[in-house]
């Protein structure tokens, strides 16, 4: 579950742009890179499904 865990604080730091290089190449060489994408997808997923209920909550008001 640790493992989870460092995984998804990896993807959010590189979504953010702060994951360090030295940090990233580590990253890839304790898990798996199949795991970082399907978290990327997902919470891209939900990024753009916030996005979008926010504009659709404010078109409607």
């Amino acid at each position: 579950m640790q493992n989870f865990f460092s995984a998804l604080q990896s993807v959010i730091a590189a979504f953010f742009g702060v994951q360090s290089e030295q940090k990233r190449q580590a990253d890839f060489q304790q898990h798996s890179p199949k795991v970082i994408i399907a978290i990327a997808v997902v919470l891209f997923l939900l990024f753009v499904s916030a996005i979008f209920l926010t504009v659709s909550v404010v078109l409607n008001t």
